[in-house]
């Protein structure tokens, strides 16, 4: 049995979107400058559609955007006794992602999420349930080169020092770390063998800061406290301006693949950017050919609805990146 490239960690969902009608919302700002969205209270409202997006969450779009990528990929994840969970792990399979360690909770409800999406943009309504988690004993025959860990509910605490039990005993295994919610506030100290571990750690430039204690204003500053943490390589996304990248060494920034139209909705396009470029470093390319690779994931996705209609082949990312525009390349970052 061939080795797994990689396993992905975090928990996994199905969203359903309700898609709004414009004229029956709208986006207002609060006095601090922060979006709201804003809509008639206590009356009924009339929508567009709903649409299910089945086995989705930042690892598992994850774990399909490698296995598309010709990675061979693992999943390790809970799912209820029910029949989300049983649509979870067909919708896996159907990915080519290996489900033996989709743990099934019996008595348990799977994931299922709200999103109400307006315009290109979606605010999601979550609830993780709470499951009993514990780290799958994996056959030497199972053993991944690398590991992503990404979101997973904040009754997993305790499961990340068993994550970090079983990566201290197996030094060869490379760590991708994206993290989620919980897992920031659970704090850099609380999580510091995790970080320690860590190869390659991806960030938005707000979360960035709330780890790291920096502010959004110092990108340099920045890099050098995520550094500090332990990780050997820091991505930091900042929407529309692109991605910057540090190896400790050397630092630059890449600019977005353009959009061929405007998106549809955005839900996915940070996991396909993370998700891409740690594929493209388990395939072994440099870390700037990684950079190039993963924003055209990252475009691609927010031409569809959910987080992985838009995941592309190889042979179909390398298609467009051969028709990247000339300034399309890693330039140094001041």
């Amino acid at each position: 049995m061939a080795q797994f490239d990689i396993l992905s960690i975090g928990d996994v969902v199905t969203d359903a979107f309700i898609k709004l009608l414009d004229d029956q919302a709208s986006v207002v700002e609060d006095g601090r400058g922060n979006p709201w969205l804003a809509m008639p209270f206590a009356t009924k409202l009339p929508f567009d559609h709903v649409e299910e997006a089945v086995a989705v969450g930042n690892a598992s779009n994850a774990a399909v955007a490698f296995a598309r990528l010709g990675l061979k990929t693992g999943f390790v994840t809970n799912v209820g006794g029910d029949q989300p969970g049983r649509d979870i792990i067909h919708t896996l399979d159907d990915n080519d992602v290996d489900t033996r360690f989709v743990r099934i909770n019996p008595k348990k409800r799977s994931n299922y999420h709200y999103v109400l999406w307006y315009k290109e943009e979606r605010t999601i309504l979550i609830k993780h349930e709470n499951y009993n988690y514990h780290w799958p004993h994996l056959r030497p025959t199972e053993l991944p080169r690398w590991v992503y860990f990404s979101s997973i509910s904040d009754h997993a605490i305790d499961y990340h020092d068993e994550v970090a039990d079983w990566l201290e005993d197996n030094p060869g295994v490379r760590l991708a770390f994206q993290p989620g919610t919980f897992q920031m506030k659970a704090g850099a100290e609380r999580l510091g063998r995790i970080y320690k571990r860590t190869e390659v750690l991806i960030l938005n430039r707000e979360e960035a800061a709330l780890v790291s204690g920096g502010s959004t204003e110092d990108l340099n500053d920045l890099f050098d406290r995520l550094h500090k943490l332990g990780p050997k390589i820091v991505i930091i996304t900042d929407g529309p301006d692109g991605a910057y990248a540090s190896d400790g060494a050397t630092r630059g920034s890449m600019p977005l693949y353009p959009d061929p139209k405007p998106p549809v909705e955005r839900t996915g396009a940070g996991d396909a950017f993370a998700s891409t470029l740690v594929a493209a470093l388990v395939k072994g390319l440099s870390l700037e050919e990684a950079l190039r690779w993963a924003p055209i994931n990252s475009m691609n996705v927010v031409q569809h609805v959910g987080a992985q209609a838009g995941l592309l082949t190889e042979k179909k990312l390398l298609d467009l990146l051969h028709k990247a525009p000339e300034n399309y390349f890693v330039k140094p970052l001041a």
